[in-house]
């Protein structure tokens, strides 16, 4: 029963995804971004994402054009949770459109494409990302530091890694999240000592590149929350 509802008596109002993925390659943390091809910001760099089609919720949505711009064929093991919506009137030159954001986490993607209406797509260093069509640039940043807070008491980490990795890798994860080198033999401490983090895989190892003997190799363990927390060391000029 809608009573004497009238849906027409409010301005129609479209609902949109956008996606701050995120992977690691050697040089660092790396952002998908696409290049528009079509006005509003035609030629401007931008998150990946579209329009929430009629009979679709948003994280079906997400997980539709996270597999069109990566080219994946399957997302559904891939990390990505709603970040927030963003609703400011003036956010779409087009229109009214509030956008539900996402964060996803990528290990080892392939090179991506550009899908609808994305000229071309590519993997940006995170330094170099922006400035960014519409309010892309608040939404990455959002995400960046969602991530970086969860790092801290969560295993969210392992997801940025193949599915076996050495401590290593795993350290590599929270210095480029983060931003800044950690102690080897410190951040080694905390992650063995912290139960249900990592697995070891027995009698597995890799040549890292070093003159040592090769890498103990581990996968993801059960925990899905870190006790105690591995907090980031404070920034330059920051009380400790």
């Amino acid at each position: 029963m809608t009573g004497g509802y009238d849906k027409y008596a409010f301005e129609p109002f479209a609902v949109t995804v956008d996606l701050a993925v995120l992977t690691l390659r050697a040089d660092g943390l790396r952002v998908l971004l696409v290049e528009r091809g079509q006005e509003p910001y035609a030629g401007c760099w931008a998150l990946p994402g579209g329009f929430v089609l009629p009979r679709e919720s948003a994280e079906a949505a997400a997980r539709r054009e996270l597999a069109e711009e990566t080219g994946l064929a399957d997302v559904s093991g891939l990390h990505l949770e709603q970040l927030r919506t963003y609703s400011e009137p003036g956010r779409d030159p087009r229109m009214r459109v509030v956008s539900v954001a996402f964060a996803a986490l990528l290990p080892e993607p392939p090179e991506p494409h550009g899908g609808g209406d994305a000229a071309q797509a590519r993997w940006v260093p995170y330094a170099d990302a922006g400035p960014l069509a519409f309010d892309h640039d608040r939404i990455l940043a959002d995400a960046h530091e969602r991530v970086g807070a969860k790092l801290e008491y969560t295993c969210l980490a392992t997801a940025f890694c193949p599915p076996e990795f050495t401590l290593g890798e795993l350290q590599r994860v929270y210095e480029s999240v983060w931003g800044t080198p950690l102690d080897r033999p410190n951040f080694r401490r905390k992650v063995l000592a912290t139960p249900g983090f990592v697995a070891p895989v027995p009698g597995a190892a890799r040549l890292t590149g070093g003159r040592g003997k090769p890498a103990a190799l581990y996968r993801a363990g059960p925990a899905t929350t870190l006790h105690p927390p591995l907090l980031r060391p404070p920034r330059e000029g920051t009380p400790a």
